[in-house]
């Protein structure tokens, strides 16, 4: 296990404190860290809700939300009476400045512990919420702001509100998050690139054939139904997660694991990548499922949840090319969708074939190699290689798969991947989080391929729940010879 080194005295003030990210993700977090000695005595968590919440009420909510996520006899458990020592609640309208002034006071004489900003809100309140801080005189040299995504809904209202937080809060204090950045696996998928001589001289396009990103999630979007219908899939999960994993197995290798040092890296990937053009049928699927069963469950159509007609998205799938030295030639598959098969999260490098097979294939058929890494729900990474079968039978090839589980072989299940994002966050380590440009050329690539989709009326394709997809998607594989990587 890593060495577990405690994080600077700090206030964190969670925006958004009573709602579903904050119960359900970012309290059992901190209650995990505070369980494992990273917090000092003096270090606060100052939840901020609209709504009235006596302490009581708050502690109650709190409690529940660690019960959901698994910690048993909460109230027993040796960190409660600390950790709910830490907490107070403030209800706070982020558009009215009479409301801030106890929260102002709460705040006042504690400037030289790190003040931490989580918003944990819709995006329209981001600036808002940084432009009270400013009013109130409540910015420091130490004080950050994390904004969750979504930044935005496209690339004007981005830049917007970059501007806006922009005005008071330098790039230095501004971290963009995406949990995927904090996964185990996303992380080590680092380490197998720049520290293993074995893979790096294979990581281009003279010995891969292809590259898929699969992002598939088993549930609907249950209680955000009007929310999603607005965005859909393109907006909620390929404009940030899958484009951020794509940087991160398409970059070049930085110079250092210097926050910028990494962030100059994916740029230059999110700049290469090839506009998809008017023709967007032809390297692009959109769908939307229907009812069906899932996990041995008959779920609604996504129609019958939203109750009413709509074409927004649950499904996407798209064929990208990267315009630079390394990569072309090379496409990049990616997916990702709700009420898929299964809950799975997998990057899949499909290396080239063997130049020359001195096996006969009608009798030893050849298996190109394929190096997956899983990000969920399974941590872990999986070589498939061919062998011969042992025994005195004849010389029969298979294909294996050197396996490498992270549960197993640190015998350890990671924690949620916000746990390492809040603890980077105290730290001021950037490295893990989105640059301003890398979240505006995101959109500027998105933006097109929406306008694309609007400008051509390109359908949305029905799937069946449970499935994986629309079978436009095994379509666009198909047509060029290749297939997804599927997993029961």
């Amino acid at each position: 296990m890593a060495q577990l080194i405690p994080v600077d005295p700090f206030d964190l003030v969670i925006f958004g404190g009573s709602g579903d990210l904050a119960l359900r993700k970012l309290i059992p977090s901190l209650f995990n860290r505070d369980a494992d000695q990273q917090f000092s005595a003096d270090s606060r968590i100052i939840s901020v809700g609209r709504s009235p919440i006596s302490e009581a009420d708050y502690a109650e909510q709190v409690r529940e939300a660690l019960e959901q996520a698994g910690v048993e006899a909460v109230t027993q458990h040796p960190v409660w009476e600390r950790f709910i020592e830490r907490i107070q609640y403030f209800a706070l309208d982020a558009l009215d400045g009479d409301t801030w002034a106890e929260l102002a006071q709460h705040l006042d004489g504690h400037e030289h512990k790190i003040r931490a900003v989580y918003m944990a809100t819709p995006p329209n309140l981001f600036g808002p919420i940084a432009h009270g801080f400013h009013q109130n005189n409540l910015i420091s040299a130490d004080t950050r702001l994390v904004l969750e995504k979504p930044v935005g809904r496209d690339y004007e209202s981005a830049c917007d509100i970059n501007n806006q937080v922009g005005r008071y809060f330098n790039e230095k204090q501004i971290f963009r998050i995406d949990h995927y950045l904090g996964k185990e696996t996303v992380q080590n998928l680092m380490a197998l690139r720049f520290a293993n001589s074995l893979f790096e001289p294979l990581w281009r396009r003279e010995a891969v054939d292809h590259i898929q990103i699969t992002v598939a999630e088993h549930l609907g979007v249950g209680n955000r139904t009007e929310f999603y219908d607005e965005i859909g899939a393109m907006r909620d999960m390929v404009q940030n997660h899958l484009l951020q994993l794509l940087c991160l197995v398409a970059m070049e290798p930085p110079a250092s694991l210097d926050d910028d040092a990494v962030r100059d890296e994916k740029i230059k990937v999110l700049r290469a990548l090839k506009p998809i053009g008017e023709d967007a049928s032809a390297s692009t699927v959109r769908g939307q499922y229907n009812s069906g069963a899932v996990n041995n469950s008959i779920v609604p159509g996504y129609l019958e949840e939203l109750g009413q007609e709509s074409t927004t998205e649950t499904f996407v799938a798209l064929k990208l090319e990267i315009d630079n030295w390394r990569w072309s030639g090379v496409p990049f598959y990616i997916r990702t969708g709700k009420r898929l098969k299964a809950k799975h999260s997998e990057i899949t490098i499909h290396f080239k074939p063997v130049p020359h097979s001195i096996f006969p294939d009608s009798a030893y058929p050849t298996n190109p190699n394929r190096l997956s890494i899983m990000l969920q729900p399974n941590e872990g990474v999986q070589l498939r290689v061919m062998v011969k079968e042992p025994g005195p039978g004849g010389f029969q090839l298979r294909p294996v798969a050197l396996n490498l589980s992270f549960a197993e072989t640190f015998g350890v299940n990671y924690r949620d991947a916000y746990e390492r994002l809040l603890i980077e966050v105290l730290r001021g380590n950037q490295a893990l989080f989105m640059r301003r440009d890398e979240i505006e050329t995101a959109w500027l690539w998105v933006d097109g391929v929406l306008e694309s989709w609007k400008s051509q009326a390109q359908p949305v394709e029905s799937y069946t729940a449970g499935s994986w997809g629309p079978v436009q998607a095994e379509l666009l594989m198909d047509r060029d010879g290749r297939s997804w990587a599927q997993r029961n």
